[in-house]
């Protein structure tokens, strides 16, 4: 029996890092506009580097690879979180 490859967007990691991707950009659009190029910027690009690497990793051709991408994807998560703890604590 031939096995098909699913596609990165199967992949339930890609989706939810695409919903946080989305809540960033929600949450930072309520950040102070002197942030735009500081927090706000640097917690959007992790953001948005989790689903990419994750895409990115699933499109290489060995699995090895593709574990380098999802320690990538999981190191901008790590990211995020301490990102965000500064802007908590920052109020």
């Amino acid at each position: 029996m031939e096995q098909t490859r699913r596609g990165y967007r199967d992949l339930r990691a890609w989706q939810e890092a695409m919903k946080l991707v989305t809540d960033v950009y929600r949450v930072t659009r309520t950040f102070p506009k002197d942030e735009l190029y500081g927090l706000v910027s640097q917690v959007r690009r992790a953001a948005v580097s989790v689903p990419s690497n994750l895409a990115e990793g699933h499109g290489r051709n060995s699995r090895n690879e593709f574990r380098q991408f999802i320690g990538q994807a999981r190191g901008s998560h790590s990211e995020i979180e301490t990102q965000l703890e500064i802007a908590k604590n920052l109020e």
